[in-house]
């Protein structure tokens, strides 16, 4: 360009810029001279803006006669004109979170492919965070903060807020933002100044101590990991949720190096593969435990994880209860209060570690129901001053393909990570755990038979990586799988209560009953000790109603209508 010609093109833009400021002047004059008590405000100027370009359809006029508003809001917000027009067009569609470029046709009546060459300006507003762009499927949209929308009503400058100083909750709230609405061009470098703004934060700077800076693929990708897992609450990632992130190259180095366990957050632990049917799955991937305590330390991820569905129970808020075995099942139950006693449990850990064996205590309690085998388990976490931690199996199990497996896993995890937690390690009980112990099915078809043998091989291979105590309960006798039964370091038999035991427990049930009526009842009746309970909760209620203790007379009534399925014959009263 010659010289003249640039003095001509300088000259020329000076003189547009003095006769806005020029016409902003005699509008406020005017604005006075016709009573108004204000100036110009940001809301008005985009109303007169966006009137116009209705009414001209940004036709060769529409600048000329919206230059002075133009002007108003170029200046307020550090923007060009073009900028401004762009701007005034997005506030006016402000309240709709999916704004297309083809709004702005239907908005102001014109061709779309006038509006198209205006989106160069649109990209300049998402840099300078007033407007957002979401990446819905394969098209483009925009949404406006509110935050800025309120600015513009109170005639305010709008600034965008900091992105450093932040808590990590709304780290991860601006990091879903970018994820959103940024381009994928230029997602990592918003990432990247996330990151580096807030290094008071243990995700940042452990992010940092991972050393990845020369690898862009790989920080994006933990980066990816990361946002799902807290924002989307997704713990199993596979290429199709990070694929739009990555252009084709970067995908085939991606897959190649994970394939090949090669990839450098998978050497340094941070990434493996998930577990199905007791093996890994080579097509789904997750953060490690160890990945996830030191990235969210911030969040306590390890309380959050281990209270979400299974909460631990204060041991010391379990009730004294006093149980009744026969003498074998007795002297087994005494023995397990001795290893699970803390003065001995530790030392017993480590002279078994010492020997090269496992350290974790695995035991089953089998029998009839009403036997006393939760509840046993409830009073050695008394006794002992462990907390419980107990998995609800039918809560576990899910008719989603892949989520029963998913829970089981993660009731182990959070397991684990109460022993790390726990001064004393806590107890796990698999209450009820009758179908996930069953002998596995061979060749399985079905969806249902699938899912409750992976089931069981994840608690197989758990069993083995055991460090703490479990206690499963089951109705079982016949149908253990010899998996499990290998498994079980500890396995006690709850038969029903012989005669003196329910003597004992008529008695400690019952205190007004005498020796002989208690004994009377143990040998007429053979019940458990969960059916001599209900009993004496009937005569508890019955006399609550009647106001006086219930007849002897009674009290065998009780235990005749215990007995489902009685034959009429054997429902005699009882004498002396």
């Amino acid at each position: 360009m010659s010289r003249t010609l640039l003095l001509k093109s300088n000259s020329d833009a000076m003189k547009r810029r003095l006769d806005a400021k020029e016409t902003v002047c005699d509008t406020e004059v005017k604005q006075v001279q016709d009573g108004k008590k204000s100036k110009q405000t940001l809301i008005g100027a985009i109303e007169q803006i966006v009137n116009l370009a209705v009414e001209l359809k940004l036709g060769d006029t529409f600048h000329e006669k919206a230059r002075p508003a133009l002007a108003y809001v170029a200046e307020s917000m550090s923007l060009n004109e073009e900028q401004a027009l762009v701007f005034a067009l997005f506030i006016e569609k402000s309240t709709d979170d999916h704004i297309q470029i083809s709004d702005f046709a239907e908005l102001v009546g014109c061709r779309t492919v006038r509006i198209i060459s205006m989106m160069a300006e649109a990209d300049m507003l998402v840099e300078k965070r007033f407007i957002r762009r979401i990446k819905d499927g394969d098209s483009i949209c925009y949404s406006v903060p509110k935050e800025l929308v309120n600015a513009i009503k109170e005639n305010r400058v709008y600034t965008p807020a900091p992105i450093d100083h932040l808590t990590t909750e709304q780290l991860f709230d601006r990091m879903a933002e970018v994820f959103k609405g940024t381009d994928k061009d230029r997602l990592l470098q918003e990432l990247d100044l996330l990151v580096a703004a807030n290094p008071q934060l243990a995700f940042c700077r452990t992010i940092q101590s991972y050393g990845l800076r020369d690898y862009n693929e790989e920080r994006l990708l933990l980066y990816v990991f990361c946002n799902r897992f807290i924002n989307l609450d997704n713990d199993m990632v596979g290429e199709h949720d990070w694929d739009e992130f990555f252009s084709r190259s970067d995908m085939r180095f991606i897959s190649y190096h994970l394939k090949g366990h090669s990839l450098v957050l998978q050497t340094m632990n941070v990434l493996e593969n998930c577990n199905s049917d007791g093996i890994n799955d080579p097509e789904y991937y997750h953060l490690t435990n160890k990945a996830k305590e030191e990235l969210f330390a911030d969040l306590h991820w390890t309380d959050q994880q281990t209270k979400k569905k299974s909460h631990l129970l204060d041991c010391t808020t379990f009730a004294a209860k006093e149980l009744f075995y026969n003498p074998a099942v007795q002297r087994q139950i005494d023995r397990l209060g001795e290893l699970l006693d803390p003065e001995h449990f530790a030392d017993i850990q480590q002279r078994l570690e010492a020997g090269g064996m496992r350290k974790g205590f695995a035991c089953l309690f089998y029998g009839a129901p009403g036997t006393g085998k939760t509840e046993t388990v409830y009073q050695l976490a008394r006794r002992t001053g462990r907390d419980l931690m107990v998995v609800d199996v039918s809560q576990i199990k899910s008719c989603w393909v892949g989520e029963s497996e998913k829970n089981i896993k993660a009731a182990f995890d959070r397991y684990r990570s109460y022993v790390r937690q726990s001064e004393r390690v806590p107890i796990l009980l698999f209450n009820e755990a009758d179908s996930v112990l069953g002998i596995r099915q061979e060749g399985a078809q079905r969806a249902v038979e699938k899912m409750e043998n992976s089931i069981q091989n994840i608690i197989l291979q758990e069993m083995e990586q055991l460090d703490g105590i479990m206690i499963a309960t089951t109705n079982l006798t016949q149908n253990l799988d010899k998996a499990f039964e290998r498994r079980f370091l500890y396995k006690i038999e709850f038969e029903k209560p012989s005669t003196e035991a329910k003597s004992r427990i008529w008695r400690s049930m019952i205190p007004t009953l005498n020796e002989r009526m208690a004994e009377t009842l143990a040998e007429r009746y053979d019940f458990s000790g969960g059916q001599i309970e209900n009993i004496a909760r009937k005569r508890t209620v019955d006399m609550i109603l009647q106001g006086a203790e219930p007849s002897f007379e009674q009290l065998d009534e009780y235990c005749r209508s215990e007995i489902l399925g009685q034959p009429e014959r054997s429902r005699r009263k009882i004498g002396f």
